[in-house]
């Protein structure tokens, strides 16, 4: 049966999987791009790799199949970022390499971090990134995760947590909602940014 449980570093590889196999709105990203590797060295290695105790994953026994990932301040894990990830990222993903216009936009992801963070970050300054495969969707597994992240960012005084996302994804759009997050005030159409606070009841 599978259950929820804090991340360990022998997850990588499954957190790797999932976030390439939901990368495309929600859908499959592989075979996208030159790497794999490319869509989760922006949105789960180094989270993972800087605040570890901010991620929970479902276990099916088996293996990892669903993950929420966060950090408690954007601001200071994006500095963390530019000195300890970007150096490599761009090592691994040079620009002016890129072969399609689809590549470049995602590498941009990876090289600016700040340009992420909402301007309402006082309110909330932690983001979050929140993944299921398939086969755990519709049973209730994101909703325990969220929770179990914001309890876990609300015992470290942290008063509110923020996402960004694709306007593609229109389920993910549905779930956010169902939860009670609620559009930030810089939310714009084409670049969705919603949030809520870590005492909510989700």
């Amino acid at each position: 049966m599978s259950s929820i449980r804090p991340y360990r570093p022998a997850d990588r590889d499954d957190v790797y999987d999932i976030c390439v196999r939901t990368g495309a709105s929600g859908s499959d990203a592989r075979g996208l791009y030159s790497s794999d590797d490319l869509i989760p060295d922006v949105f789960a290695g180094p989270y993972v790799e800087y605040q570890p105790d901010l991620a929970f994953v479902v276990d099916t026994g088996d293996r990892v199949a669903g993950y929420v990932i966060a950090v408690a301040d954007s601001q200071a894990f994006a500095d963390w970022y530019d000195e300890h990830w970007l150096p490599g990222f761009r090592e691994r993903y040079p620009l002016d390499a890129a072969p399609t216009a689809k590549e470049r936009e995602a590498i941009g992801f990876g090289l600016d971090q700040h340009e992420a963070i909402v301007p309402e970050a006082d309110r909330y300054p932690a983001h979050l990134h929140i993944d299921l495969l398939p086969e755990l969707q519709g049973q209730g597994f994101g909703r325990r995760l969220i929770r179990e992240l914001l309890a876990a960012l609300h015992e470290r005084g942290v008063p509110g947590v923020f996402l960004r996302m694709s306007p593609a994804n229109t389920g993910a759009m549905a779930f956010y909602r169902r939860l009670g997050f609620r559009e930030l005030p810089s939310s714009r159409p084409d670049a969705p940014a919603l949030a809520i606070a870590t005492d909510a009841e989700v």
